[in-house]
């Protein structure tokens, strides 16, 4: 009896093998065609960006690129002591001015060292091609330089130009810390410039503080949505999406109206005299006014995941725990919230991630003591203009962020998560 050895073969005459491989790799393909869009959607608005926070948090190119004969000259002279540059290097500086001056490149240098010292931008503006044009070349460039801004002779100036002259810096890392780089090493700064950390504890504590108020309130909130009847839970749902439909300007806007010491709260407990007219709440520009509005505005990121998974849970667990001897509360503590806790989890996520980088409502209502990092990042952006330091300040967002969901997975797990 012989046996065959000739390959089994598919309708379209290949051998089995290749033809399943091939029909896996297109179906691969297919699948990978219906995601790139979305792919190179997530990558061009997500990625990218933050890729570019990053490497704007460490750039600082532009010193070397408008300087690179003074950036050079500086290598050998020696910050920690109290003797100035040399000739040599004022003749390096008039050289890379001239150029600087005539590309316009100089104010831009002027206005990134002027982060690190006050003064610097103006002593920049001030050597412009004009002046330098008058320079008499065959006579000693540091007091022509003195004529135009005596810093320019200063220990200090130099100081900053050769500290920063590095294309890549911790400079705005070590801002964003209150801290600064000195030729003697890293040192805090003032008592008066230091905010920064301040904020960011400030930020989490708020952020918490707002994640818990959610929790507290709307728990209640939920469980009474998954155990109404379904015609009264859709009416009281819609009541919980209405803020969605209002804008988050009006609706802080709103909250200024209640909060201040002379608006509709305050108003109401002096009638009905629980309060003294001259001894009104103060409940608006500080923590208390920014914890309140933004727990309002996102309350309902609590609500509804809570809501679809206690929808979920069948109300005779708590039946049969009850004819087995339980009490309301040990049936509810026992039984109903450990199943709970999978929407807590997500609606806390949400709470948290949100609350941690608002900032129109803190800045609307919240004053000096009610701010976030996150109007500080905007401030940097909008106003100073300062974007390296706006993209470190990001940065250590991200990374607190990142830390505290892998404590979050590592203590409860991210398995545990769920939406309905």
């Amino acid at each position: 009896m012989t046996t065959s050895t000739e390959p089994v073969v598919a309708a379209d005459g290949l051998p089995l093998k290749r033809s399943l491989a091939r029909a896996l790799r297109r179906q691969k393909i297919r699948a990978l065609l219906l995601i790139a869009p979305l792919l190179l959607f997530i990558v061009l608005t997500f990625l990218v960006p933050i890729g570019n926070m990053l490497l704007r948090s460490v750039d600082n190119a532009i010193v070397e690129e408008t300087i690179p004969r003074t950036v050079e000259a500086l290598r050998g002279w020696d910050e920690a002591g109290d003797v100035p540059p040399g000739e040599d290097v004022f003749e390096a500086l008039y050289a890379d001015m001239l150029i600087a001056t005539d590309a316009k490149r100089h104010t831009r240098l002027g206005s990134r060292l002027n982060y690190e010292s006050s003064g610097m931008s103006s002593l920049f503006r001030k050597t412009n091609e004009r002046r330098l044009g008058r320079f008499e070349l065959e006579q000693p460039l540091a007091p022509q330089f003195e004529d135009i801004d005596e810093d320019w002779i200063t220990l200090e100036t130099w100081r900053v130009i050769k500290s920063n002259s590095d294309p890549v810096t911790a400079g705005y890392f070590l801002a964003a810390m209150d801290l600064r780089a000195t030729p003697t090493g890293i040192e805090p700064v003032s008592d008066l410039q230091a905010i920064y950390v301040k904020l960011f504890v400030r930020t989490m504590i708020l952020s918490v503080t707002i994640t818990a108020m959610c929790f507290l309130l709307g728990y209640p909130i939920a469980w009474i949505l998954a155990n109404l009847p379904s015609r009264s839970a859709n009416m009281l749902l819609i009541l919980v999406l209405l803020p969605f439909w209002t804008s988050l300007l009006v609706r802080t806007s709103a909250w200024k109206v209640l909060l201040q010491q002379q608006g509709v709260i305050n108003d109401l407990l002096v009638w009905v005299g629980v309060l003294a007219d001259d001894n009104r709440l103060a409940m608006i520009n500080n923590a208390t006014g920014t914890v309140i509005a933004m727990t309002h505005i996102l309350l309902p990121f609590m609500i509804l995941p809570l809501y679809s998974v206690m929808k979920t849970i069948s109300p005779t667990y708590l039946r049969a725990a009850k004819s087995l001897g339980a009490t309301d509360w040990t049936a509810f503590w026992r039984v109903y919230f450990p199943q709970s806790v999978p929407g807590i989890g997500a609606g806390a996520i949400l709470v948290f991630i949100l609350a941690i980088g608002y900032y129109i409502t803190p800045e609307l209502v919240g004053g000096t003591d009610g701010t976030f990092i996150s109007n500080r990042i905007y401030y940097h952006i909008s106003s100073s203009l300062n974007w390296g330091l706006a993209a470190a300040l990001a940065t250590i967002l991200l990374a607190m962020v990142l830390a505290l969901y892998w404590v979050y997975d590592r203590l409860v797990g991210i398995d545990n998560v769920k939406l309905g």
